[in-house]
């Protein structure tokens, strides 16, 4: 793993190459995002933001989304893959919204994590980009860049999660998940890391073990 030097350029060099990095899922409320974020599991932000942006134009509350079957649901959001899942939970998130949070969605990891297609990581993506929380939601860009440059050094997405939150100061949490997404996504990609216009090799002990 990096030492705090080089963490510290890293992700200065990191702010410096995507200073507007930000989700790349089109949502204008909590609500929006959390469904998108669903939505986004194993599936591209383009293709998730094609869905919504026909989605939203009817469907805008929980309530709304209640009027649906399952297979109703599916029928619309079924380019997404996955999409008969993806359904149960939407419409299982949307019923627990209704009963127990005055169709608000909840401001906390624990009450998030309690609905139907929510793990850790779609909890964070919603208290950081929805709530303004710090947080660090580990995707597979930000599990294999952070792991390859050596800001984590871990085999699963908690371990690497309790890695950056320690070695990136809690103030850069929301903002370096955003970079690092960026970073896997445009240059760090999984079968081909485009490594000779990586601004990172002096540090990445990926690189150095080439």
């Amino acid at each position: 793993m990096l030492n705090k030097q080089d963490i510290k350029q890293v992700l200065e060099i990191l702010e410096e190459t995507y200073p507007k990095a930000k989700s790349e899922l089109n949502f204008s409320n909590p609500f929006e995002l959390l469904i998108a974020t669903i939505l986004s599991a194993q599936c591209t932000d383009v293709r998730v933001n094609k869905i919504t942006g026909e989605l939203y134009k009817i469907y805008k509350t929980p309530e709304d989304f209640l009027k649906l079957t399952e297979e109703e649901l599916g029928v619309l959001i079924k380019s997404c893959g996955f999409y008969r899942n993806k359904s149960k939970n939407i419409l299982g998130t949307c019923k627990i919204l209704v009963e127990e949070h005055n169709s608000q969605v909840p401001k906390t990891r624990k009450e998030l994590m309690e609905l139907p297609g929510v793990g850790r990581k779609t909890a964070n993506v919603v208290l950081s980009n929805a709530f303004g929380e710090d947080a660090i939601a580990v995707d597979t860009h930000v599990f294999r860049v952070s792991n390859r440059i050596g800001l984590a050094h871990s085999d699963n997405v908690d371990d690497t999660e309790k890695d950056l939150m320690e070695n990136i100061p809690k103030f850069q949490w929301s903002d370096a998940h955003h970079w690092l997404i960026f970073h896997g996504r445009r240059v760090c990609k999984a079968r081909k890391p485009n490594c000779d216009n990586c601004p990172l090799t002096n540090y990445c002990e990926y690189y150095k073990s080439l």
